[in-house]
């Protein structure tokens, strides 16, 4: 764009202080008003009774010099109030938000700053800022919207004053003017307002308010009175027609070529010149007291724009009536900075009988417009980014705007101990927040993981939920969502990529050669990028000037000499694909003989994934990415990503997934989705973010239910030691999720197989089953949570096959073992209506005293702290480590690694490390076949057995059942 005097990225804006007299250099005289609504001359004149005779001659109208006051006009009075109006409002404002300057931003062709000046002189006696973008004379409509887009999205400008030729003020140009920043109120929806007399969000033209002030001063009252105007036409026409008649005035309207004129002269008791024709109306048309307001233009070597006189009272009053909406507009956007209280309109449920698959229920009910309901929540519109129709990026803005809001209830949905036949605690999760928010009326949130898709293609199927008690549209929830899987993925394989990148280059170069090569000389000059000074710094290196490095620190610096056999960094995918769990690399004759054994992870195992889920922060993910450990150098030393110099391109990868995804419920519920760490080889938990930014929206008698993966001693207690530090957040009340026949199989039940029939023991009643997996299984998930001083409520997720007997029996052997309250749900088969008992018991429990504790100090030692974990929540008589997790141990002490807390890899099958072994087993040692670290998430992590980080396929895989009409594009087989 060309601009004559504001760089176009207008990142450079140049605000000029309220102060008088401020000149801009090497401008040119060219004004061109908005339409009809120009800064003119204003002469007020009462008629006097005398009068002349003659035929109608050329109009035009001269009473001669009028008397000037202070500001050079009549206006001055009305000019004093209305500045002393809005400074009253500055005052106000700045009292209670004292750092808040608002800012006018004028956008005009050509360089002329006449209007600059009487408007600075108008805000220096506010104290607002002023500031001047002056596009060339022949910009383009494209140049212009441009410039509008800018200062629309720009937070520190709080009014636009868009002073152009008529003829460029075109449907596009006002369509892209922000109406809530048009302090002229020239677009068609401010406009559209003023009609219609609703003025709480637009403005009134300040000239339209300049015009009826002195109309309103009139020496006799014009109320019920008849008002001419005469000439011009458009926006001020119509603005002055609406206020005047809102006033109890008669507005009437007329044009210079009138036939009537001069009996509608002679009738009106004021009348309004509209626009500059050289008038000359004989005083005898004008009856005697009549009020008359001339906006007459000034003289210009344009003969087709208005000009503007610095003295000018009706200039004068209009830029005060402007700068009194720039502050009024500050105000209103502070307010709607403030916390917004929901109006969440819930989408109704007619549940079925039999209940229809996952994907017909949710294809069966349509969305909000995920617009709609970030508006419904508090969100606003420059905080949303949509991602089609029904999902959104939510800015962590947020956080910002909102953080003197208090948190809302925070409650945790955690399990028993999974088996084959599944516990439901999405289907928990979302139930029991459809039951808060569209039946009990609370604000809620859910805030649930991101499903990879291996699960989704592989044995699991999705993780939306199930029943009535989803999130949707559930294909887009298990699909791709937003990519922020595919960034991490990306991000990851980068890494990979830059380590054996530099690992040939070291292999096959000099120190000379490898120097040269990573800091190039550019015309001639040789200079350190950002992270290469980081990484000299963290080397004791504190030289800026690439010559001035000895040939001993050159070395130093270009050589991470990453010992093959040590490195721990894998690539990744998000599919379940077992024969790239042990692959061999370089094998090409480019590669030069640099082969190595490495393998994929799936991509959620990913430490990158467990950074977005644990970071609170831009800042802090892109700091946890440049500390993350990519494997050791021949002497003994840790080799990061900032080494590499990959960390920052990691972040650019990663800025989009920082932000939380938005969705809904079948209940028209908010849900977050956001990060997606497997439980049992990660820590399972969806985003701290995602966590934060719903406390906040709910407010303080709000809920934010999350889920933990898998069972309560891999997921929970991961949530409390691992995410609670992180955050900084306390839970007020875990959720223990269980089934009657998990429980069965607890007590004792046989073996299931996927495919095969169910036994007897799981389909007719038997207590005795059920009784033994309470007493075992659901006793030590509720004392795992009473370790760390948090209230349980178990929620016994109902199956048609249950008896009322068995569901008896679980919520009473839960309340004897510490629950503080158990309770049956339905919500897979009547949504949230169904859960409405279990939304009652966590309000309850929410509302008791928490006293909540963390199971280990950090300082502990690695292996203190594991023993801790493996004796207290999984029940072992102690654990055993393997000489090379002995010495991985030793290994993090000296590092510096010994503080981070520990992050258990664990089958998720048993409380034990032996999948088979059901209940709650005792007398075992827990055996740590390794012990690795992540450094950028922040945990160390043990490997409990053989644990694999990439899933395989099973015989018959969910993909066999899943497919795509070409004709509708509807998906089926998912579930």
């Amino acid at each position: 764009m060309k601009l004559a005097f504001i760089r176009s990225a207008y990142g450079s804006l140049r605000v000029h202080p309220a102060s008088p007299g401020s000149r801009l250099s090497g401008l040119s005289r060219r004004f061109l008003p908005p339409v009809g609504a120009t800064d003119s001359r204003v002469i007020l004149r009462t008629a006097s009774a005398t009068s002349s005779s003659g035929t109608r001659p050329k109009l035009t109208i001269d009473f001669g010099k009028q008397p000037e006051k202070e500001d050079g006009s009549e206006c001055g009075s009305s000019v004093s109030e209305v500045i002393q109006s809005t400074k009253e409002a500055m005052e106000a404002l700045q009292g209670r938000n004292p750092a808040v300057r608002p800012l006018l931003a004028i956008l005009q062709a050509g360089e002329d700053d006449d209007v600059l000046q009487i408007n600075m002189k108008m805000a220096g006696k506010i104290g607002l800022n002023v500031t001047q973008i002056c596009l060339t004379k022949e910009c383009s409509e494209d140049e212009i919207v441009e410039a509008l887009l800018k200062l629309n999205d720009d937070p520190r400008v709080h009014g636009i004053y868009v002073h152009l030729p008529s003829t460029s003020l075109t449907s596009r140009v006002l369509n892209a003017l922000k109406p809530e920043k048009d302090v002229d109120g020239i677009t068609d929806l401010n406009m559209g307002r003023l009609v219609r007399g609703d003025l709480s969000k637009g403005f009134v033209p300040p000239i339209a308010s300049a015009v009826l002030d002195l109309l309103e001063k009139h020496d006799a009252p014009l109320e019920g009175k008849t008002v001419l105007l005469v000439g011009g036409g458009g926006p001020l026409c119509l603005a002055l027609q609406c206020l005047i008649e809102r006033n109890g005035m008669v507005a009437l309207k007329s044009h210079w070529n009138s036939s009537i004129l001069q009996r509608q002269v002679m009738q009106a008791d004021a009348l309004v010149l509209l626009d500059g024709a050289n008038v000359d109306v004989p005083p005898s048309w004008i009856r005697p007291g009549a009020a008359i307001v001339c906006c007459e233009p000034t003289l210009d070597t344009d003969e087709h724009t208005f000009g503007l006189s610095s003295k000018s009272g009706l200039g004068s009053l209009t830029a005060a009536y402007r700068i009194h909406n720039v502050v009024r507009n500050c105000s209103r956007w502070l307010k709607e900075q403030q916390y917004r209280p929901w109006h969440l309109h819930s989408l109704k449920l007619q549940p079925l009988t039999p209940v229809p698959s996952d994907i017909e229920i949710s294809r069966a009910q349509t969305p909000k417009p995920v617009t709609r309901l970030a508006e419904e929540i508090g969100l606003l519109p420059e905080e949303l980014e949509a991602y089609g129709r029904n999902k959104a990026k939510v800015q962590l803005s947020l956080l910002d705007r909102l953080h003197s809001q208090p948190d809302g209830k925070y409650v945790l949905v955690a399990g028993i101990t999974p088996t084959p036949l599944g516990e439901g605690k999405s289907t928990v999760t979302i139930g029991l927040v459809q039951a808060m928010s569209a039946h009990l009326k609370h604000n809620s949130f859910a805030c649930l993981r991101q499903p990879s898709q291996g699960p989704t293609f592989g044995v699991k199927g999705g993780a939306a939920g199930g029943g009535y008690a989803q999130v949707i549209p559930m294909e887009e929830f298990n699909l791709h969502l937003t990519g922020d899987i595919h960034a991490i993925t990306a991000a990851n394989n980068l890494v990979a990529a830059a380590i054996d990148a530099r690992m040939l280059h070291e292999a096959t170069q000099s120190d000379k050669a490898l120097f040269n090569r990573l800091v190039p000389s550019v015309n001639g000059v040789r200079r350190f990028s950002p992270i290469q000074i980081s990484r000299l710094r963290r080397l004791g290196i504190f030289k800026t000037d690439p010559a001035a490095l000895s040939p001993q620190e050159i070395s130093t610096f270009v050589r991470l000499d990453l010992d093959p056999s040590k490195i721990t960094w894998q690539r990744v995918v998000d599919t379940n694909d077992r024969f790239l769990r042990k692959i061999t690399v370089g094998q090409a004759s480019t590669e030069k003989g640099q082969i190595r054994e490495t393998g994929f992870d799936i991509a959620v195992a990913s430490e990158i994934m467990a950074i977005l889920a644990l970071a609170d922060s831009l800042e802090d993910m892109k700091n946890r990415l440049a500390r993350m450990v990519v494997g050791t150098s021949r002497s003994g030393q840790p080799v990061t990503t900032e080494d590499l110099g990959v960390s920052g391109a990691l972040a650019v990868l990663m800025k989009d997934a920082i932000k939380p995804t938005l969705m809904q419920t079948l209940e028209g519920s908010p849900v977050f989705v956001h990060a997606g760490p497997f439980a049992n080889i990660a820590h399972g938990n969806s985003s701290v973010l995602a966590d934060k930014l719903a406390l906040k929206l709910v407010g303080r008698d709000g809920f934010v239910v999350t889920e933990a993966g898998f069972g309560a001693d891999i997921g929970m207690e991961k949530f409390f030691n691992i995410k609670c530090r992180a955050s900084g957040l306390r839970p007020n009340v875990v959720v223990l999720v269980a089934t009657v026949r998990a429980l069965k199989m607890h007590g004792g039940g046989p073996n299931v197989s996927a495919g095969a029939p169910l036994p007897r023991e799981y389909i007719d009643e038997n207590l005795s089953l059920v009784a033994g997996g309470c007493r075992s299984n659901l006793k030590k998930q509720i004392q795992i949570a009473h370790l760390f001083g948090v209230p349980v409520v178990v929620a016994l997720n109902v199956f048609k096959t249950d008896t009322q007997a068995e569901i008896d029996l679980v919520c009473q052997i839960a309340k004897e073992c510490g629950a503080s309250d158990a309770v049956p749900c339905h919500h897979w088969a009547q949504g949230g209506r169904g859960s409405v008992e279990l939304a009652k018991a966590v309000d309850e429990a929410a509302n008791r005293p928490s006293n909540f504790q963390f199971l280990y100090n950090t300082e502990m030692p690695i292996v203190e702290k594991i023993r801790t974990i493996a004796q207290k929540v999984y029940g072992a008589d102690d654990i055993e480590l393997s000489p090379e997790a002995k010495s991985k141990t030793d290994y993090y002490n000296q590092q510096g690694y010994g503080s981070l807390p520990i992050c258990m890899a664990k089958t998720h099958l048993s409380l034990s490390h032996m999948p088979d072994k059901k209940g709650a087993p005792t007398g075992f040692v827990l055996p740590i076949r390794d012990v690795r670290a992540s450094i950028g998430a922040g945990f160390i992590y043990p490997l409990v057995g053989t644990m694999s980080t990439m899933p395989g396929l099973p015989t018959r895989p969910c993909f066999y059942d899943i497919d795509l009409d070409p004709v509708t594009e509807e998906i089926t087989g998912l579930f």
